[in-house]
């Protein structure tokens, strides 16, 4: 289990590492939710389902939603 999580702490560090070099809003939106729910299995494995439920519900679900819905509002205003 402890290679598993070291491998998920590796990917989030190159999901992060993917978010700044990246260009497009969209994109990093979608990374975004990737590293939030990648983080709410981590926080399963550490044996924190509070926390994990908690990431999946705001990190990957409200927060992409107002990201998304923002961008859609925004999108002309917007040299990519």
């Amino acid at each position: 289990m402890k290679i598993f999580s070291l491998l998920i702490v590796i990917i989030l560090i190159m999901i992060a590492l993917g978010v700044t070099f990246s260009k497009k809003i969209i994109t990093n939106i979608i990374i975004f939710t990737v590293y939030s729910l990648l983080m709410s299995l981590l926080w399963l494995l550490m044996e924190a389902p509070d926390l994990a439920l908690t990431e999946a519900a705001v990190g990957a679900g409200a927060t992409t939603a107002i990201f998304i819905f923002a961008y859609s509002r925004i999108r002309g205003n917007i040299s990519e």
